[in-house]
């Protein structure tokens, strides 16, 4: 396909998207498996095209005085991919897969040199409105770059088994697709976002996956893994594991040593833990299937508990960026309920002295520093540990992140990371 063909098939999936209400990985496989005659390469463009109109929606909708599928994915091409309205012009004339032809409006709107001049801050964050002012509260007065940087493409990242091998081994076994060592995770691994139509390797096609010697895990994940502080021989509740990517790190970490008990509430979501377990060579740890009672006998014996809590998954919307204009304040308020709950439930499984360890994958200030403040008011035998104590203990030669009262933020801007709020509570 040539590029107004593949231009003209993003629109068409971002208009099955947004008619249809679609998941966008969705929509894109459906559109591959009914165009048989487009390649890899074309499938990889077109996805990136419309996950690059998704992510900077309200931005490109602005400029364009139009949020349809067409305006959005003309935008891209223009502001992001380095086209210009002449060689648009002419390409659509020469190709018949093209979409229609650029009215006169398009092209002086494709060619403002500053079409975002006096957008309002939300505009230019690319965030739903109603989120702007957590965002401003959780992230400070630079509020509005952390946004931008979120609307970025994210790398891919990996986490190196230490049970099996070794960053050094992994790096040589990968040395085919370029990888970088993570900045600030000592056991990670990097392939940077590439421009335009760079496709993502497939690492779990590769030997090194299929023996366990890694998992693919954001940079941030493995930093909130580390910093929840599992140390060989103690004994570890993962409350919420899901299908165990932290229950694997935090394995890692203890060597194989002591316990982790991995539960979640949701059977379909824990299902996938068993192999994972298996292929990585944990023996530390026991999975809990969400039964009554399952948890009974480990009440007051834990060293640790961490609470991977379900969330709005704000911090994941390069990842997700359908799910950022999909999100309303009656989920966020769903959210607020459910990890309340997990909070209050997670204490009686702690010994004296034992830390509960509470992580989401979200920015906003209601499911993270809020929900901390509100649980040490109710429980105060519970006391935060300083987050700039916490960082320095596990990463003293990196620069820390955005350090709260109650707990430290991991941002794409400011890590080069997805996400993530972490806050380690003390029982008295």
């Amino acid at each position: 396909m040539r590029f107004p063909g593949r231009l003209a098939a993003a629109i068409e999936i971002l208009a099955e998207v947004e008619t249809r209400h679609r998941p966008v990985g969705e929509a894109l496989k459906a559109w591959g498996v009914a165009s048989r005659f487009a390649g890899s390469g074309d499938r990889a463009a077109i996805g990136n095209l419309v996950y690059d109109a998704l992510r900077r929606r309200a931005s490109h909708a602005w400029a364009m005085d139009d949020d349809s599928p067409r305006a959005l994915i003309l935008s891209v091409a223009v502001r992001e991919w380095g086209e210009t309205p002449e060689a648009l012009a002419e390409a659509f004339a020469a190709d018949p897969h093209a979409p229609a032809a650029l009215i006169a409006d398009e092209t002086a709107r494709l060619s403002a040199a500053d079409p975002l001049a006096d957008a309002p801050d939300h505009v230019r964050a690319d965030l739903p409105e109603w989120v702007a002012g957590r965002f401003a509260t959780a992230l400070g007065t630079d509020w509005v770059a952390e946004g931008e940087t979120l609307a970025g493409r994210p790398s891919l990242d990996l986490r190196v088994n230490l049970l099996k091998s070794s960053r050094e081994r992994v790096m040589r076994a990968l040395y085919r697709l370029s990888p970088e060592e993570t900045v600030i995770s000592p056991d990670g691994i990097r392939f940077p976002a590439g421009p335009r139509d760079a496709r993502t390797p497939n690492v779990l096609a590769d030997e090194g996956y299929r023996k366990g010697w890694f998992e693919v895990q954001d940079q941030g994940s493995q930093i909130v893994s580390r910093l929840a502080g599992a140390a060989p021989g103690e004994q570890v509740l993962d409350l919420c594991a899901g299908a165990g990517g932290k229950t694997l790190a935090m394995a890692a970490a203890m060597g194989n040593k002591g316990q982790i008990f991995a539960y979640d509430s949701d059977r379909p979501r824990l299902a996938p833990i068993y192999d994972r377990l298996k292929r990585n060579g944990v023996r530390n740890a026991q999975v809990r299937a969400p039964e009554p009672g399952a948890l009974d006998d480990l009440a007051g014996k834990m060293d640790r508990v961490l609470i991977d809590a379900p969330c709005t998954g704000t911090g994941t919307w390069r990842r997700r960026p359908d799910t950022k204009w999909k999100l309303t304040e009656a989920q966020l308020a769903q959210r607020v309920a459910q990890q309340h709950a997990l909070l209050e439930e997670a204490g009686r499984f702690l010994k004296p002295g034992g830390a509960l360890v509470y992580v989401t994958c979200s920015l906003l200030p209601d499911e993270n520093a809020g929900q901390v403040r509100r649980f040490l008011t109710a429980h105060p035998e519970f006391t935060a540990e300083s987050p700039g104590g916490l960082w320095a203990r596990h990463f003293p030669d990196a620069p820390p992140p955005i350090l709260t009262e109650h707990g430290l933020t991991l941002t794409p801007r400011t890590t080069g990371t997805d996400g993530f709020f972490i806050s380690v509570l003390r029982k008295g």
